[in-house]
């Protein structure tokens, strides 16, 4: 039974003690490695009681039980096998020690290791020191393992730092298999096409760049000529509203002009009519004259002819004597007023002849007011005609210089909007260029296998010396030939152009 101790050990066993005595002791402070174990208690190996009730309790349920029990570093597996009689009544047990302290070692070492692995520390190793057989083989495959994937790490990471610091010449070198060999591939190509796109990149920084400085410059001449543009159509609008303003004051003149001119063709008109009716009156008057002039002389010869026959009067009165002196004093009367009467006729006729004379002088001074009236008149009208056609075209000028106001008041607009277009698009064409410039500097610290094309793709004043210096500090034995491939696109890297493409 249980409680009876135990009843017999085997040599095997006695050597495991022996070999573990210390570990054992230290975790079951009864054991003593001097002592025989028949006659000892069960519990004088274990570890706890807890333990030992719940073996025994599975032994009870089960017929059979199996642990690990853990000496420090020592670790034993033990198969309990419960022992009966025929009636099946418990006598005891059987307890097998088997030795896992080796296996537990490797699975730690295993276990540390893949440990260390999954959280990136590739360095720690599998000691083989005291292995053999199986254990001996698993650690030295394990070590070859992560050695392989310790230097493809390597590589990678050192391609990828080249990368990182520009360097874009740089590939994986060694010989790879499998996936590591494809990884190989893959990163070689990924490193020459991605120096294939910085290299365009570059090439197209300093085309743009250059673009963008003409751009800029050819910009900014334009936006001072639309700038003086602008100016002088401001000029040119101010200039014309002052025109404007002039021709409608000429405009409003000319109108005023006209006006005036319709009156003075309307007086000079009444005038001709006026001078037309002086002139029928003046020869009215000249005819007038020389009737009264014909009068006159009739007169004067009537007094004539009266003083004569008074004077024939008087002589035959002086012959009658005494009978004719009456007859003579009214002769003589006679005589006198016909004296007097041819004076006042021969006054008068001095007069008339003077009047008609003057009046002879003045008719045809008087046709000739009532021709020169009559071509002021002309003059007049043709006045009045040529200042309404001058306050038409004057009130024409003045709506087309308005409209030319309103035109080059729109082109000073558009100019002034041209103006700030043109500011904005070279403010556009220096911010490309900055932006092309910077840019430039971005790819100018990559470092390329082809250094005059990056040379020459690369508008900043230090960057080809620093190509320089990146070539000739790159072996010689870098042949174009080990980017054949990539460039070429050939069989052993077409399937790889598509990756790139995801890339």
């Amino acid at each position: 039974s249980v409680g009876a101790g135990h009843i017999y050990t085997n040599s095997a066993l006695q050597n495991l003690l022996h070999t573990y005595a210390d570990d054992i002791q230290a975790c079951a402070p009864a054991f003593n490695r001097t002592a025989n174990l028949v006659g000892q208690p069960v519990s004088l190996l274990e570890v706890g009681n807890a333990q030992d009730a719940e073996i025994y309790q599975r032994l009870d349920r089960q017929g059979a039980a199996q642990r690990e029990v853990q000496y420090r570093s020592t670790c034993i597996a033990q198969n309990v096998s419960a022992i009966r009689d025929e009636a099946g009544a418990h006598l005891g047990f059987v307890c097998e020690w088997r030795d896992r302290t080796a296996e537990a070692r490797v699975e730690i070492d295993v276990a540390d290791v893949v440990r260390s692995a999954a959280a990136g520390d590739l360095s720690k190793r599998i000691d083989s020191t005291g292995k053999q057989g199986f254990f001996l083989q698993l650690a030295q495959q394990l070590n070859a393992l992560l050695d392989a994937n310790a230097v493809s790490i390597a590589e990678v990471s050192r391609l990828l730092s080249a990368l990182a610091d520009g360097d874009l010449s740089a590939r994986m070198q060694g010989q790879f298999h499998g996936v590591f060999a494809t990884m190989r591939d893959d990163a070689n190509t990924t490193a020459e096409q991605l120096a294939l796109v910085i290299g365009r990149i570059q090439q197209a920084a300093g085309s743009i760049h250059t673009a963008s400085s003409e751009i800029a410059a050819g910009n900014n001449d334009l936006s001072q000529r639309t700038e003086q543009q602008a100016a002088n159509l401001e000029e040119t609008a101010a200039s014309m509203e002052e025109l404007t303003s002039t021709v409608k004051q000429n405009a409003e003149s000319a109108r005023q002009a006209n006006q005036l001119a319709i009156g003075a063709a309307g007086v000079a008109s009444q005038g001709g009519a006026v001078v037309a009716q002086v002139v029928t009156t003046m020869s009215g008057i000249e005819v007038s004259s020389k009737k009264i002039a014909e009068i006159i002389s009739v007169i004067d010869g009537i007094a004539f002819q009266t003083n004569i026959l008074a004077l024939n009067a008087a002589v035959e009165a002086a012959r009658a004597g005494e009978q004719g002196r009456g007859f003579a004093v009214v002769a003589s009367e006679v005589r006198t007023l016909a004296q007097r009467s041819a004076g006042a006729a021969k006054e008068i006729k001095h007069l008339i002849d003077d009047s008609v004379s003057k009046v002879a002088e003045g008719s045809p001074l008087v046709h000739q007011a009532g021709t020169t009236m009559a071509e002021i008149v002309a003059s007049v009208q043709r006045v009045t005609d040529i200042m309404g056609e001058i306050s038409a075209a004057s009130q024409e000028q003045s709506s087309g210089i308005e409209q030319v106001n309103l035109t080059i008041t729109h082109m000073d607009e558009a100019t002034q909007q041209n103006a700030a277009l043109v500011e904005e698009a070279t403010a556009a064409a220096r911010t490309m260029e900055d932006q092309a410039s910077q840019l430039a500097h971005a790819v100018s610290r990559f470092t390329l296998a082809d250094a005059p094309q990056a040379q020459a793709a690369m508008p900043v004043a230090t960057t080809p010396a620093v190509v320089a210096v990146a070539r000739a500090s790159k072996p010689s034995t870098r042949a174009p030939s080990a980017r054949k491939p990539a460039v070429n696109a050939s069989a052993a890297t077409a399937g790889n152009d598509s990756q790139w493409q995801d890339f």
